[in-house]
């Protein structure tokens, strides 16, 4: 008798200990998953990939260069967007000139004025 008591004592046990490994294995694997580095790549401008880029041979900048350019005044910021979009939200200082006009209004812009084009 004394034998049976302490299986059963023993079940309840078993399966916390049990439960607790595959919550600390699920926990240990997510936490990797979220700590392990994401490689990124980037393709080269004119690359294959990137053959949807208009202009493709003008020169692409980082966004901590066109923040520095910006903070100093450096660069003329022309949105592309369309005016319904411009006029919800745009950088303080910013041109409107629509992607469909930016050719035709091209000689609006002072040809040796660094100009820094954007969309969102």
């Amino acid at each position: 008798m004394a034998n049976r008591k302490s299986r059963k004592n023993l079940a309840p046990w078993i399966l916390m200990i049990g439960g607790s490994l595959i919550i600390l294995t699920v926990v240990i694997w997510q936490t990797t998953k979220v700590l392990t580095p994401v490689e990124t790549s980037t393709a080269p401008v004119n690359s294959p990939s990137n053959s949807y880029i208009p202009y493709p041979d003008v020169e692409r900048i980082s966004l901590m260069d066109a923040k520095t350019a910006f903070d100093n005044g450096a660069a003329l910021f022309i949105d592309v967007r369309d005016p319904e979009y411009y006029d919800v939200l745009h950088i303080s200082g910013a041109l409107n000139i629509p992607y469909s006009q930016l050719e035709t209004r091209m000689k609006e812009l002072a040809v040796n004025q660094h100009i820094i084009t954007y969309c969102t």
